[in-house]
Order: C-alpha cells, then sequence, then structure tokens
C-alpha cells in the first residue's frame, strides 16, 4: 500500500466504503462503473489513464471476508469481479514460460484448473491461495503446452523442464468458494441490507 493511501487513512478513518463502482473484467482491464453502467449490469469503461493504474494495482488487497478491495486513499473500493480476483496472461520467452498478473507481477503457479466453460485457471501455493483466469488470448498457447484427456476435462500442463502441473476440473460456479473469494461485494452488501 502506498504511504499517502496509509497517511489518508490516519487523517480519516471512518470514510464510507464504496460498492459498485470498480471492476475487474475477464481480460484484466480495470472498469470505472457509474451508476447508469451499475444499473444495466453493464462492464462499464475501461480505465486508461497509466498513473491511474498503477495506483489502483499497488493499493488493490484482499480483507478479512474475501472481498477485493482498491484502498482509494481514506475510501475503500470494493471490486467487482467479472470472474477471479486475478487475470494473467501467459507469455513464451526464450522457450520459458512465464505467467504475469495484471498487475505485472509474476504469478508462479503451482495448479492448473479446467472450468466446465472451457476456461483456464492457475492457481498458488499462497494462503489463501490466489487463483488466476488465464487471458482467453493466450489459450492457444496453453494447449501447445498441455496433454488432456479425451474428454478434454483434466490432463498435464507442461509448465516447465521437469515441472509438469496436473490440470484438474472444477466448475466456474464453484471457484468463488473453492478460493475463498466475493466476486460481488455490491450483491452481498444488498443483501445484508
Amino acid at each position: 500500500m502506498d504511504d499517502i493511501v496509509r497517511q489518508a487513512l490516519a487523517k480519516w478513518p471512518n470514510v464510507p466504503h464504496c460498492t459498485g463502482w470498480l471492476l475487474l473484467d475477464r481480460r484484466g482491464q480495470w472498469r470505472m462503473r457509474d451508476d447508469a453502467a451499475q444499473a444495466a449490469g453493464e462492464l462499464g469503461t475501461p480505465i486508461r489513464h497509466e498513473a491511474l493504474l498503477g495506483f489502483i494495482n499497488r493499493n488493490y488487497e484482499r480483507d478479512d471476508d474475501g472481498q477485493r478491495f482498491f484502498q482509494n486513499g481514506p475510501q475503500r473500493v470494493y471490486v467487482e469481479l467479472a470472474y477471479t480476483p486475478w487475470i494473467v496472461r501467459l507469455n513464451d520467452i526464450d522457450g520459458v514460460l512465464h505467467l504475469t498478473d495484471q498487475a505485472g507481477a509474476a504469478f508462479d503457479p503451482a495448479h492448473a484448473w479446467l472450468d466446465d466453460e472451457g476456461g483456464i485457471l492457475f492457481s498458488d501455493n499462497a494462503s489463501p491461495a490466489r487463483v488466476a483466469a488465464l487471458h482467453d488470448h493466450d489459450l492457444d498457447l496453453f494447449a501447445n503446452h498441455a496433454s488432456l484427456d479425451e474428454p478434454g476435462t483434466r490432463g498435464v500442463f507442461h509448465w516447465r523442464a521437469g515441472v509438469d502441473l496436473p490440470v484438474e476440473a472444477i466448475a466456474r460456479a464453484d471457484v468463488a468458494q473453492r478460493f475463498d473469494f466475493v466476486a460481488s461485494p455490491a450483491a452481498r452488501a444488498a443483501s445484508a441490507s
């Protein structure tokens, strides 16, 4: 968390939280959602300002209930998730595969998953485990390094030389509970009131 954010929290500790206004889409883009976008159930407008994106990425956190938020100075802005809290890109650099999350940090996978809608997910060994959906533009590269069974529900992802990750099946509807995160803090807040 940025020092300026810590200072703002200390100075104004009781600023109300915000829900519904920020979304992480399925391709790792941060999107602003005004009242009209929220009412229509739309994703919102992609944020393009590099300094703002860096600020969001540096101050992206998880609360004790599994909700993701962006600490915007003294205000906690809860994040709506189109799928998972992390979106990763798969790259082949000089014959070595690399995963990078939407904030530009390396993601070190320990497990691979195939959901019932054809999405690929990776989880790490953190506690709680971080889960990341693979950007759909990288599915071909994943397929080039994976061996799946005949029904295409299980297999092996050849991650690095001598490191194969089992690919296990998971239902998309079970991902949030399995990895202990809240996909829609706004819906959770609405149901609590």
